[in-house]
């Protein structure tokens, strides 16, 4: 009954069951169930090719690591076939640049070979984001997903360089250099928070100060984004870091916000008004799109990341914590994931038309 009813409201208005058909679900799965527990089982099918259309969509528009990788076999292939054309054109060539030419060739062959083979390996991977890691923020990312944003060993008094190592060490996430170093300023800023708010007295505060980001950072004396980063790494809140540009640097997802691996997230998350408002907290309750419709309250503030330099730039830095709600307060705000996979069809913040079609 239940998936009749869902596979009934999935469906776009121009072909939704009406509403007196619905009411007769039950006498149509006690007359038919075979067909009943047919049109739950494409539903389902539906859903679930759905998701993978929303992650091949995504790879296909917006993953660099294949850009770049198609881009590498492209010019491969032009400059053996321009050597080749050399040779074949060329009827008297000195025999030592004949050499280079043949050396280059058998050079650009075995890079070609290499390539080709690592887009093929590439595009076998499944949709599960641990075998789709393509760069050294999706390696990071992969390890903060692993450790859902909390890592003991630097909750422990005296810690030092010896368990950041270790941790490093033993994340198999990362896999090049690039990732680790990411990784590692990560943690560094993970055990400065951990330093400046320990678990024990933080739990306590959270506790006194009603869960008020504001009151907490205070009595504490660090920044407000550096208690939001706390509360999610002792909570299971979600967490999304991003930079002045937009772009998301650091993520800890949570049932039911998902995150965009490539390319930019919804505009109207709380995360990029606090872009445009900085040092000034934002506070909304939102709704993710979806027949549960999903309610989660956003705290997020913008403040300058520290220069390395007098005369660099400041640089701001915005961090959004992510907590699930049970019931909304008051109205909530309606956002998505991002507008190709969104079907808010009349958000006036959409900046290109779903890939799923509108229904909402």
């Amino acid at each position: 009954m239940t998936g009749l009813r869902d596979a009934a409201a999935r469906v776009s208005s121009g072909a939704a069951v009406d509403l007196p058909e619905r009411e007769r679900a039950e006498d149509f799965a006690g007359r038919f169930p075979g067909w009943a527990g047919l049109v739950t089982a494409q539903a389902r099918r539906i859903d679930d090719l759905e998701r993978v259309v929303e992650t091949l969509s995504d790879r296909l528009t917006h993953d660099p690591h294949l850009a770049a990788s198609l881009h590498e076999v492209i010019s491969t292939v032009t400059a053996i076939r321009s050597t080749a054309a050399i040779l074949a054109d060329t009827a008297d060539i000195d025999p030592d640049w004949q050499a280079r030419f043949l050396r280059n060739m058998r050079e650009e062959a075995q890079r070609l070979s290499h390539s080709a083979s690592g887009l093929v390996n590439y595009l076998d991977a499944g949709a599960d984001a641990r075998e789709m890691q393509v760069s050294a923020v999706d390696d990071m990312a992969a390890m903060v997903e692993a450790a859902q944003y909390h890592f003991p060993p630097l909750e422990k008094p005296a810690v030092g360089e010896g368990e950041l190592a270790l941790l490093l060490d033993g994340a198999e996430a990362l896999r090049d250099r690039g990732a680790r170093d990411l990784a590692r300023m990560m943690l560094v800023r993970y055990l400065a928070d951990a330093r400046a708010m320990p678990e024990r007295a933080f739990r306590a505060s959270l506790d006194g100060a009603g869960g008020d980001p504001v009151r907490l950072a205070a009595g504490f004396g660090v920044g407000l984004d550096a208690v939001l980063r706390r509360m999610a790494s002792l909570s299971e809140a979600g967490l999304v870091v991003c930079d002045g540009s937009g772009t998301i640097t650091l993520r800890k997802p949570v049932e039911g916000f998902p995150l965009p691996r490539f390319g930019a997230a919804c505009p109207l998350w709380p995360l990029y008004q606090a872009l445009g408002r900085p040092a000034q907290p934002v506070v909304q309750v939102v709704e993710m799109p979806g027949r549960e419709g999903r309610l989660f309250r956003c705290v997020a503030v913008s403040l300058p990341r520290p220069a390395a330099s007098i005369d660099e730039p400041p640089v701001q830095e915005a961090t959004m914590l992510i907590e699930p709600l049970a019931e909304s307060p008051g109205r909530a705000l309606g956002v998505g994931t991002s507008c190709r996979i969104c079907p808010r069809e009349t958000c006036g913040a959409r900046r290109e038309p779903s890939i799923l079609g509108a229904r909402l």
